[in-house]
């Protein structure tokens, strides 16, 4: 197939390039112009920029093209996944410390509880 086709085969889905450039730079200005953002992680604000993409594609192109939606979607599903992943309390035991100074012995922590360090 050539690059000709594809390119005419895609702004079926994907409407007009440079239509979908100004809308889609327009998401991300305003997106970038928020208190938020500085704090935001690189997987935050890549999945931002990508649903900012998606947008730019239903708003320049064809909005019921379903692939843009479940795009959406998954792109909010991997942020999430990636919070709740944050927020879990570590899978990995807290060793435990038997004395404090030069002659500190790490002890592992007993099977399926994590020990407290003092």
């Amino acid at each position: 197939m050539s690059i000709e086709k594809i390119l005419e085969d895609r702004a079926k889905t994907h409407g007009d390039f440079a239509k979908h450039a100004q809308y889609t730079q327009r998401i991300k200005n305003v997106m970038k112009d928020t208190v938020n953002w500085l704090s935001l992680t690189n997987s935050d604000k890549e999945a931002l920029e990508m649903i900012a993409h998606k947008i730019g594609r239903i708003l320049a192109g064809n909005p019921n093209e379903a692939d843009h939606w479940d795009d959406i979607a998954g792109y909010a599903k991997l942020v999430g996944n990636q919070i709740r992943e944050r927020a879990a309390p570590s899978a990995r035991p807290v060793p435990r410390v038997l004395s404090s100074g030069a002659g500190a012995v790490d002890l592992p922590a007993a099977a399926g509880t994590a020990a407290r360090q003092p």
